[in-house]
């Protein structure tokens, strides 16, 4: 048996259930991870109590799906879902059932749900696991398999179609042809999908450790063009060999992605998917292929696209950050004291240098600039990069000047000096801002 607080936890859930005559196993993704050798995050009980029974017997307990019978039952910093037994209808919205029914097997429990490897139950006090569809032999030859008929899962649930890459991907699963060109056949179904549900999955895709190969199996099954087409767009730009010997813009971005290391931000993987989606519609051929502008069309491909998958306004942000400063890095050596000063203290900016180590090595080029930033970043502690500013509004406004866009003005030519290293201390800040703001031509 695992050997965690979470699998004791679940062990006594289970003993309890048992304990007052009720039939109950260990279910789904932990069962599957178990028998994979896997570290397993969440445990999830199938039992033949009713949800009134567990809430009666767990009192630290609620119901957070009142109509599927799913009660989460808690200890301190622990929390397991324990549901019941059911059978589903039809799905009358390609998401729930309109009907639920409570059931007394497992074995009618396992025939609704989505693939093999996920009907699995597990009686953690023999080691038996109960196998209604196969799962233990497509985990052995590492297939994905739907439960039943695989159309038929498709319909009822059309968010299973981006669960089967998810689960094909991270466990290098080979897709069984059944289920495969039933995913195909439904792929235009995902476009009734609620765009947050979308988003999760595809973050799930991203971050798990199997991005690229999960982006691939997108495309070959037809997904990756109803739910990200400006990604599909980048297959087959060509770009300059001598500066992308790896490939066309596509090809580029999923050595990215696969560069990568775990655990991720899915910030930072999107920032990744997306830093170079302007490219297509900048392509120009002229003395080489060159993509004048294609970080300003990112930008606008980019934040629709992210406010169509419902992403905060604070993810939006910082993607769109990454997408604007990617090709500063090359600026670098170049700029002024105080504009290094200012990169170097963007917000997240670890996530920016991060993008740009692997835009550099999945090119092949040179880790000159990263570097560079690394260094900088050790010579200058935070409080030289960002350092209290040494003057503020009132101090201008003391001068005599009127409240208006040069006290803005006068600021930032202090703060300028203070960064440059021109000035120390706050009687030289003054000293400063009382020249400039007695000669009005040296600011607005």
């Amino acid at each position: 048996m695992p050997d965690s607080p979470a699998a004791h936890f679940a062990h006594e859930i289970l003993a309890q259930l048992r304990a007052q005559g009720h039939s109950a196993y260990w279910v789904g993704g932990c069962v599957r991870d178990l028998h994979l050798g896997l570290p397993i995050k969440d445990f999830d009980i199938a039992t033949s109590a009713r949800p009134e029974a567990v809430l009666a017997l767990f009192p630290h307990s609620e119901l957070v799906g009142a109509s599927f019978g799913v009660v989460l039952v808690k200890q301190p910093g622990l929390a397991i879902e324990v549901a019941t037994y059911r059978s589903e209808d039809a799905y009358h919205d390609g998401r729930r059932p309109s009907l639920v029914q409570y059931e007394t097997e497992p074995a009618r429990d396992a025939a609704r749900r989505d693939f093999t490897i996920n009907a699995l139950f597990h009686d953690p006090f023999t080691g038996a696991t109960l196998d209604f569809h196969g799962g233990l032999g497509d985990l052995r030859t590492r297939t994905l398999r739907a439960v039943g008929n695989p159309a038929a899962r498709f319909a009822e649930d059309h968010l299973r179609l981006l669960r089967a890459v998810r689960f094909a991907a991270r466990f290098s699963f080979t897709i069984e042809p059944q289920t495969a060109a039933a995913i195909q056949a439904h792929a235009p179904s995902l476009a009734r999908i609620s765009a947050e549900r979308i988003r999760v999955e595809l973050n799930r895709i991203l971050t798990e450790g199997a991005a690229s190969h999960g982006l691939r199996l997108l495309d070959e099954l037809g997904l990756l063009a109803v739910v990200l087409p400006e990604v599909k767009a980048l297959q087959g730009v060509a770009q300059p060999p001598e500066f992308h010997p790896e490939g066309d813009v596509w090809t580029h971005t999923l050595l990215m992605l696969d560069l990568l290391t775990p655990p991720l931000d899915p910030v930072l993987a999107w920032g990744v998917l997306l830093h170079d989606i302007g490219k297509p519609v900048t392509q120009t051929i002229t003395d080489r292929i060159r993509f004048n502008g294609h970080v300003e069309a990112g930008l606008r491909i980019a934040e629709p696209l992210l406010g169509r998958l419902r992403f905060s306004a604070d993810d939006t942000e910082r993607i769109l950050a990454l997408v604007q400063h990617h090709m500063r890095f090359m600026e670098l050596p170049r700029m002024k004291l105080s504009t290094q000063k200012r990169f170097l203290r963007l917000p997240y900016f670890d996530q920016h240098l991060e993008l740009h180590r692997v835009d550099c090595t999945s090119a092949q080029r040179g880790l000159d600039n990263y570097q560079l930033a690394q260094r900088l970043l050790r010579e200058m502690p935070p409080e030289v990069v960002s350092p209290p500013p040494l003057v503020r509004g009132q101090d201008v406004l003391a001068l005599g000047v009127p409240p208006g866009p040069r006290i803005r003005a006068l600021l930032a030519a202090v703060e300028e000096a203070q960064l440059e290293g021109s000035i120390e201390g706050r009687e030289e800040a003054l000293a400063l801002l009382a020249r400039l703001a007695a000669t009005p031509s040296t600011t607005p």
